[in-house]
């Protein structure tokens, strides 16, 4: 089964200096039929206005990772990293125990654009932990580049959770194909350009959750920016 949750659906907030859609509840948007899919818990898309962000300010027992889209962030954080990252970086704060930190846009010309995730870790309390890497666009061309897992392989982010997560850049008309093993749930994002996911038509900010489906197949429209969630299964209250 397939459901798509479009980009007009999701929650919006407007603070002037950021611009927010939140596919999951997340501050004053509350949506109980939104609240999480299997672990993933919170993908913010945020433009954040140029010289601004956000001050230092406290996490706990979340797994956060940050996929830069356009602009550069300045982050700073209670552990001593102190980084500005950019398109085609992605950064993951393991908050665990608790962790302080900032974010604010690195220009004073320009805006930064980005997707944060929220993971709920598969345990509570576990040592504070940054990391960040750098996933050039032809790793990720016209393939599923892993780019976050629980054992860190093939140069992966390494999280605290059964999650593998994926990237790709699908040039026009390109197919790529992905198969969900028995037991397990996707979660696919659009971040720029259409697809086609099994016949149905998604473009930027839509995603899909797929559960008990052992194949999907994607095609590109426009050229496409995705990222694929392979989650335990989800569970429906």
């Amino acid at each position: 089964m397939i459901s798509l949750r479009k980009a007009q659906d999701r929650g919006h907030a407007n603070h002037g200096w950021l611009d927010s859609y939140h596919s999951f509840s997340f501050s004053s948007y509350q949506d109980p039929e939104h609240m999480h899919y299997s672990v993933l818990r919170v993908i913010n898309e945020d433009v954040i206005a140029a010289g601004m962000g956000f001050g230092m300010h406290p996490h706990r027992d979340m797994e956060i990772i940050t996929y830069m889209l356009k602009g550069e962030l300045r982050h700073e954080d209670s552990l001593g990293n102190g980084s500005v990252i950019r398109a085609g970086d992605v950064q993951r704060m393991s908050a665990g125990t608790g962790i302080v930190h900032s974010e604010f846009n690195a220009s004073d010309l320009t805006q930064a654009h980005l997707l944060q995730i929220w993971l709920l870790p598969e345990k509570n309390g576990i040592t504070p932990g940054y990391e960040e890497k750098h996933f050039a666009a032809a790793q990720k061309q016209d393939r599923w580049r892993l780019i976050a897992s629980r054992d860190g392989r093939e140069d992966s982010l390494h999280i605290h959770q059964d999650v593998e997560l994926y990237a790709t850049v699908l040039t026009e008309n390109q197919q790529l194909g992905y198969s969900v093993s028995p037991g397990r749930s996707v979660y696919l994002q659009v971040a720029r350009g259409s697809i086609a996911l099994n016949g149905l038509l998604l473009e930027a900010g839509d995603a899909a959750k797929v559960d008990a489906q052992q194949q999907i197949e994607i095609t590109a429209g426009e050229e496409a920016e995705l990222l694929l969630f392979d989650l335990p299964a989800h569970q429906s209250h």
